[in-house]
């Protein structure tokens, strides 16, 4: 009974079964009366709380994050741990679904590209419709502005389709500096070759078994399984191509990226571009984060980083052939480390 709750229900009970006085009753229990007295003055939540049953309704997939950008990009000008607190109590809780164990280790982030166009990534994703018929689903991604630039379902995608496709994004978007990919049948064969060749785009063929290097492209079939494939019937094919053309334009346009500051793709890589600037940032009250792909000091001035790399070296080697420093008790092992750590003579004692 520690909860200022408790403690009115237990005051209430003391009261009206043995007679006692407020005053008595809250010494009983050492609690305050101003406590015991308190109102709640929560405003009412209903418009919020249909507001947020029907998004939840809409998206079924996404989370309370999710959700508190669609809210706000509505107008509703709400915290997000009261959405938090209303997604809880509405039980609208996305379940997850179990996957397989990953091994635990060490691993090296993916670098981002700085630029659109300049690395895209394709897989296949499989599915089947309601009479078992399957198809196939190739993805196409821009692994910097993470825009889906094309979902083509088919009951059979060969090498030469794939090359098509690709010439029919190319003619809308530009040609982009490399494609990633696995090492499936349909990339390595001539078609995929020749055509590499003739239109000069890099291929990067990934390790065989390490899917998590094309991680950019895993992470969006899970969320094209998980927020489309998982939740619709395909009657037909051509029902599945007017389907996955609406998700791929709500994608790119409407729902927000958590690694994007909660940008959408679209405002990414208008941002990037220079055609919406700095407002692209928060166009719906959707993100208040600066920029992202921010280049580094490294990037800037490449000149910087060796720069230090021979001083880090000038220093240590001077330190580990000259004397201790007068007035320090350092020893010299502790001396070098202060010094390749900061630069920083150390403190007299």
């Amino acid at each position: 009974m520690v909860t200022p709750a408790a403690h009115r229900e237990a005051a209430a009970y003391l009261r009206s079964t043995y007679q006692m006085s407020e005053r008595r009753a809250c010494r009983v229990i050492g609690s305050d009366r101003a406590s015991v007295r308190y109102q709640a003055t929560r405003p009412d939540d209903g418009v919020l709380r249909e507001g947020l049953k029907a998004l939840a309704q809409e998206r079924r997939r996404f989370g309370y994050r999710r959700l508190h950008v669609l809210l706000r990009r509505e107008g509703q000008v709400v915290n997000k741990k009261r959405v938090q607190r209303i997604y809880r109590e509405e039980r609208l809780t996305v379940r997850r679904r179990g996957g397989r164990k990953r091994a635990i280790g060490m691993r090296r982030p993916i670098e981002t590209p700085l630029a659109a166009n300049q690395r895209w990534s394709l897989d296949f994703v499989s599915d089947q419709m309601t009479d078992g018929r399957r198809f196939r689903i190739l993805t196409v991604i821009d692994n910097c502005t993470r825009e889906c630039l094309a979902l083509v379902a088919d009951t059979s995608l060969s090498g030469r389709r794939v090359a098509r496709e690709l010439e029919a994004v190319i003619a809308q978007r530009g040609r982009p500096d490399m494609i990633v990919s696995d090492n499936g049948t349909e990339y390595t064969s001539n078609a995929i070759l020749g055509w590499a060749d003739e239109t000069g785009v890099g291929w990067h063929y990934i390790a065989p078994g390490k899917p998590q290097q094309n991680g950019h492209n895993e992470s969006f079939n899970g969320r094209l399984r998980d927020e489309l494939l998982n939740e619709t019937l395909f009657r037909s094919l051509p029902h599945a191509r007017a389907v996955l053309e609406a998700w791929r334009q709500d994608y790119n346009e409407a729902r927000p990226h958590s690694k994007l500051g909660w940008m959408t793709p679209r405002d990414d890589a208008r941002a990037l571009s220079g055609d919406a600037g700095r407002h692209a940032a928060n166009p719906d009250l959707s993100a208040r984060r600066p920029l992202q792909h921010q280049p580094t000091k490294a990037q800037i001035n490449p000149g910087l980083s060796l720069w230090l790399d021979e001083k880090r070296s000038h220093v240590r080697g001077r330190q580990l052939s000259g004397p201790r420093c007068k007035g320090c008790r350092l020893p010299d092992a502790s001396l070098l480390r202060l010094t390749s750590r900061s630069y920083a003579m150390p403190v007299r004692r």
